[in-house]
């Protein structure tokens, strides 16, 4: 039987659950995100999130999958976490993040988060990170490139719920890491970018703590690294736990050499009233650092080894 014109044109277009459904891949409406995921498989795509607040979470296990909302800080997704660590749970070839909110997200060991990272590179772009445990966290062995811009950081931090403390950022990976161009402020605890990685760029970027409760350094490189930290802006708070450096260097191991890091361009402050004369520099690795000119306020010390 031959089929109408008018069928064949209906055949055509999309269906109406399929216009309005929330996440789109190439076109094909899907009621949830993980759906929309796993309809992907291994291969590479991006999924178009529509505007709304979302109660759900995904595990990404395969492919090159870019999560895009339709219009940057719209969509929004808040406290569901999938596997008790965070909304997006990302082991895939490679991931991309742009123009999401992530909001509210604790769990019982103290780390639940916006993004947890496992496998694959990562890209983070013009997304914030509210009022949660902690940021973005994770790396591994296969995560050689990771890649943060145009992002916020408000409210995230602990060292209450568990032994070890939660930061804003927290990665680690034997490649690189850059944070770029990105807003850090009022921390909950722990540091507000803690990195394990041997190389890496942190650039632009404003770190204000005058509204931060117990928290700790600016950016710790915990294990040393190599890199350059340039033209970003510092107020420490002081309603802190640990006072005692902005940027601190090798402070728990040395896995990584710190020979030529660069420290330049960066402009420091204390709150007003603040007494501690802290170390704007404090490092443990003894390398040979590369620390330039910085515009440091009164009551910084330029750099001190521990």
């Amino acid at each position: 039987m031959k089929r109408s014109l008018l069928a064949l044109a209906l055949l055509s277009v999309p269906s109406l659950a399929q216009t309005n459904a929330p996440f789109t891949v190439n076109g094909r409406g899907f009621g949830s995100l993980q759906d929309a995921v796993s309809s992907i498989q291994q291969g590479t795509a991006t999924i178009l999130i529509a505007p709304g607040t979302y109660r759900q979470c995904v595990v990404q296990a395969g492919g090159h999958i870019t999560f895009k909302a339709v219009q940057p800080g719209t969509a929004i997704f808040e406290s569901v976490a999938c596997e008790g660590k965070a909304a997006f749970v990302l082991r895939g070839l490679g991931s991309a993040v742009d123009g999401i909110v992530f909001r509210g997200y604790s769990v019982g060991d103290g780390n639940g988060a916006g993004i947890r990272i496992e496998m694959g590179n990562l890209a983070v772009t013009n997304s914030m990170f509210l009022n949660s445990q902690e940021g973005i966290l994770g790396g591994g062995p296969t995560t050689k490139r990771i890649t943060i811009d145009r992002s916020t950081f408000s409210g995230l931090g602990q060292c209450d719920v568990s032994p070890g403390c939660s930061h804003a950022i927290y990665l680690a990976n034997d490649g690189s890491v850059t944070v770029t161009n990105s807003r850090f402020e009022r921390g909950t605890g722990g540091h507000y970018v803690k990195l394990r990685s041997p190389t890496v760029t942190i650039t632009d970027n404003s770190f204000d703590d005058t509204g931060g409760r117990k928290t700790n350094y600016m950016i710790d490189l915990s294990d040393g690294g190599t890199g350059l930290i340039a033209r970003n802006t510092f107020v420490q708070g002081t309603h802190k736990e640990n006072h005692s450096g902005l940027i601190v260097i090798a402070a728990e191991a040395k896995t990584y050499r710190s020979t030529g890091l660069r420290i330049e361009a960066n402009d420091a402050r204390l709150s007003p009233g603040d007494t501690t004369s802290p170390a704007f520099v404090a490092d443990y690795s003894h390398d040979k650092l590369a620390i330039g000119a910085n515009r440091l306020g009164a009551g910084l010390r330029a750099f001190e080894t521990r």
